[in-house]
């Protein structure tokens, strides 16, 4: 799809908001609405809107997991492994 079609005024929205979804839908890019040429808001479908939350997650565990072994909070896997079978024998 041409990256104008996924651009589209707040008007069109306004008289055709079932046309808007299904762009967005079939197409799977985010339709941009704009006011006064500018662009204000932004119409996604669902499953990508997912997908792009999956993938912010995910990259949030990365950096949080790089955060701990800068801060030198790391263990080997053996240590980790025995942390567990302890965990287990108490229960």
């Amino acid at each position: 799809m041409s990256s104008l079609k996924a651009v589209q005024p707040i008007s069109f929205l306004k008289t055709n908001p079932g046309d808007v979804v299904k762009q967005a839908q079939e197409s799977q890019v985010p339709v941009m609405i704009t006011v006064n040429g500018k662009v204000q808001a932004v119409v996604q479908d669902a499953v990508s809107y997912q997908r792009t939350q999956d993938q912010l997650n995910m990259l949030r565990i990365l950096v949080h997991g790089q955060k701990q072994i800068a801060e030198g909070k790391i263990s080997d896997h053996n240590e980790f492994f025995k942390e567990l079978e302890g965990e287990d024998q108490d229960l």
